[in-house]
């Protein structure tokens, strides 16, 4: 096997939380408002127009472990695993823990998660495409990890 492919796999995945970045700042709130823009206000459905930003990122995904996997060229395989890895952690801590669509997490008590929480609230304070900010997932500002932190020992006493 090859060594190198669990590195691939997670340099991929740290690189999906840029991308993803960027992908929400630059195309979500700009080129593909329509669809993102009912994220941003409450919901009854369960499903929004926003769930087809899933396929922006499972389709290179696929692409890249099936085309690797035809061509015998695994350097796209392990690109694939780290999207697909990435994409299943994004849809447990924004899907499942942040917006409840799922009753899996309830509030996990640690700083980082609830610091996470709170920079999406951030993100979700403004309900128009401009003037956004917090539009990473996993890296949030230290600011509110800092405030998290405080908070939580507080409330543990440590």
């Amino acid at each position: 096997m090859y060594w190198w492919g669990p590195i691939v796999l997670l340099a991929t995945f740290f690189g999906m939380e840029f991308m993803a970045w960027a992908t929400h700042k630059f195309v979500m709130h700009g080129l593909m408002w329509h669809f993102h823009e009912d994220h941003h206000v409450p919901q009854t459905k369960f499903f929004e127009r926003n769930d087809v930003f899933f396929l922006i990122y499972a389709i290179p995904s696929w692409l890249c472990i099936m085309l690797g996997m035809m061509f015998n060229n695994y350097v796209p395989v392990w690109i694939g695993y780290g999207i697909a890895m990435y994409g299943f952690t994004y849809f447990l801590i924004h899907d499942v823990y942040i917006h409840r669509r799922f009753k899996w997490l309830r509030d996990v008590d640690h700083p980082y998660f609830i610091a996470i929480r709170k920079a999406h609230k951030v993100h979700h304070k403004h309900t128009g495409k401009d003037h956004g900010e917090c539009f990473g997932m996993l890296i949030v500002p230290l600011k509110y990890y800092k405030e998290s932190k405080i908070a939580f020992n507080r409330k543990y006493g440590k």
